[in-house]
């Protein structure tokens, strides 16, 4: 069995070559030439998957190493009989901490409060419902839409649920965790449109892991133009990857779609392809465990401000502007330049584990910062 996958899986040669002969190639040149004999593909989301790359092929299982799925034209698989895996949630956590990294940096470098603040989750599922529980213990209100989950009774009871509109103007801080759809009856392309984005409250702050084109570019400096109080927090742009340096400039933080980076994350992804596709073949085992937690300890900082603390102690761990840092190496760059180089830094993207990797010692504590290691970030305490 021939398995063609994106370079840039984590173990996927190792793991699948117990499955058949791998051959990895750079996910945005994968061409159906490298496909003639293959009979199945491994791609994350530089990798448009449709009629065009799989006609005459021999694929018949495509599996995606990404939480969405905008970039497979699954209606195309399903009339060719091609079966489809994706790995929904495998990077929930990596994106949560991401959220929770960027709202500390900004609010502490400002010297401001989050005690009593609202935030607003567009989106509740793997990502929104796990950043919820973090903002609470850190005393915000969270506010909650999505009318797909609503409309299902997937909500869980006692969270605050409101329309869009209503969210947009309660929340100092409004994050994105929706799929792109262009379906009715709940399409996200330009979901915070022009007008919502004038109703976001005074010196809110815009969080966007999501997708690029969730906003529109023009739409988003528009605002941001007649609204310098806005701050803005950009992982995903349009026209990936050629993001707007009018729009990089304008950015608090901004980064190259590397919310839901983290090692662990990935590994997760490709454990559960692995897994889709034993099923898909009938075969029995288990799949591989994908990285077990190395307790690697840190020493915690002493701050008055438990959320300066917190701060702190979450730059030891991943430090957000570093990666801002090298972000805005883009700006200057030809628009070609930018392209090549936004991919090189997600290809080459630096090892980056989540928070229940590190442990703190219990005894340097206090019961308020024990609290914010456990439940904001996800430390563990021993």
């Amino acid at each position: 069995m021939i398995i063609v996958a994106d370079e840039n899986i984590p173990k996927v040669a190792e793991w699948f070559g117990r499955l058949g002969s791998v051959r990895t190639f750079e996910g945005r040149r994968i061409e159906p030439d490298m496909l003639r004999e293959a009979s199945v593909l491994l791609v994350r989301s530089v990798t448009r998957v449709d009629a065009g790359l799989l006609d005459d092929t021999p694929v018949r299982f495509v599996g995606s190493a990404t939480i969405g799925m905008d970039h497979v034209d699954t209606a195309y698989l399903r009339s060719r009989g091609v079966h489809f895996s994706f790995a929904p949630g495998s990077n929930a956590t990596s994106v949560a901490e991401y959220v929770i990294a960027a709202i500390l940096a900004l609010t502490s470098e400002a010297g401001e409060a989050l005690e009593g603040k609202t935030m607003g989750l567009v989106g509740f599922g793997n990502t929104g419902s796990r950043v919820a529980p973090r903002v609470r213990a850190l005393g915000m209100h969270v506010v909650a839409s999505d009318p797909p989950l609503e409309v299902e009774g997937k909500l869980p009871s006692g969270l605050d649920v409101t329309p869009l509109d209503e969210l947009v103007e309660r929340s100092d801080v409004v994050s994105l965790h929706v799929p792109l759809t262009e379906q009715d009856p709940f399409p996200t392309r330009q979901l915070l449109d022009e007008a919502r984005l004038e109703r976001l409250r005074r010196g809110a702050l815009l969080i966007n892991t999501s997708r690029g084109a969730v906003l529109s570019t023009d739409h988003l400096l528009a605002a941001l133009a007649s609204r310098p109080d806005v701050k803005v927090v950009l992982d995903v742009w349009e026209n990936e990857p050629h993001p707007d340096p009018r729009l990089l400039v304008r950015a608090s933080l901004a980064t190259p779609h590397v919310a839901g980076y983290s090692y662990d994350g990935k590994v997760r992804a490709t454990a559960m392809l692995y897994d889709a596709l034993l099923q898909f073949l009938g075969r029995g085992g288990e799949p591989p465990q994908p990285v077990p937690a190395e307790g690697i300890p840190i020493a915690p900082s002493e701050h008055p401000d438990p959320v300066f603390w917190a701060n702190r102690l979450v730059q030891r761990m991943y430090d957000i502007r570093a990666d801002d840092r090298r972000m805005r190496r883009l700006l200057g760059m030809e628009s070609r330049a930018i392209g090549d180089e936004f991919t090189r830094l997600r290809r080459d993207y630096p090892v980056r584990r989540e928070f229940w990797n590190y442990v703190l010692p219990r005894t340097r504590l206090t019961s308020r910062l024990a609290d914010l290691a456990v439940h904001v970030l996800g430390v563990r305490v021993e």
